[in-house]
């Protein structure tokens, strides 16, 4: 099996993606999305910014690499009766079942970062977009102080070694790295524009507890975790994440986390 859609297959990020649902919607209400649009939502899990774009009317399609997500997704999208709305398996550096230019927006968050094949990726995503279209993508920053750039350095020092070739993700959120990506599938700098932007999670529990959420659901920190027990390191390991959680924890009640998680908004234009 494809290593990254096994990891994405270990867990359920159903239930990371529940804390994600106010953000997704702020993040498409921000995308100029009116109804007909043509939307591609590549690396779209159960629907976070694919069900609000369908919701104002855009016709969307979401692909991801990980059948469950997949599966959940059209059950989201049936249950709210968006029939402008479906989900089909796909990999982001591969898109061979879309035509060219079918697409007037494609959009990925936190999603197409995580493909092994990044230049691919970029090449893919600017051959489905329509000339004049565009593609947003948001994507964590390597070495950023808050939570997800945290857990995804703590996860990887203790995660199994990665195999050979591996380019880390978190380059999807240098800026430099972003325009030599585009400008091999085509696209000049100067239709490129880059800013950080906040993400919040909403959990209704303790920061612990939501650490527990991570611990049991999403693959990554599973399989950081895995590698710790193997070496004896898992207690180290949750007291680092609890660390973590809890000073990033912005709510004002202990019942309850709020957390707030800088990324890089990337915007081209085709």
């Amino acid at each position: 099996m494809n290593p990254n859609k096994a990891l994405w297959e270990k867990g359920d990020f159903t239930r990371i993606a529940e804390s994600m649902r106010e953000s997704g919607t702020e993040f498409v209400n921000g995308l100029g999305i009116t109804r007909g649009l043509r939307v591609l939502d590549l690396g779209c899990g159960d629907g976070t910014t694919a069900l609000p774009a369908a919701r104002l009317g855009a016709d969307v399609l979401g692909v991801d690499i990980a059948q469950n997500l997949v599966e959940a997704g059209n059950r989201r999208a049936q249950a709210e009766g968006l029939l402008n709305c479906r989900f089909q398996e796909g990999d982001a550096s591969d898109l061979n079942a879309l035509e060219d230019h079918a697409f007037d927006l494609v959009v990925t968050v936190f999603g197409a970062m995580f493909s092994s094949k990044p230049f691919e990726v970029a090449k893919e995503m600017v051959r489905v977009t329509r000339p004049g279209g565009r593609i947003v993508m948001g994507n964590w920053i390597p070495g950023d102080p808050t939570l997800v750039a945290q857990v995804l350095k703590t996860c990887s020092a203790n995660g199994p070694p990665p195999p050979a070739g591996f380019v880390s993700p978190m380059v999807w959120g240098i800026e430099r790295d972003v325009k030599e990506r585009f400008a091999a599938a085509g696209i000049p700098g100067e239709r490129i524009t880059c800013s950080r932007r906040t993400w919040t999670f909403n959990f209704p529990g303790p920061p612990v507890e939501f650490l527990s959420v991570f611990r049991h659901f999403y693959g990554p920190t599973m399989s950081a975790f895995e590698a710790a027990e193997q070496s004896g390191r898992a207690a180290d390991l949750q007291r680092d994440l609890e660390a973590l959680f809890i000073s990033q924890n912005q709510s004002p009640r202990p019942d309850a986390t709020t957390i707030p998680a800088t990324f890089l908004r990337v915007s081209v234009t085709v």
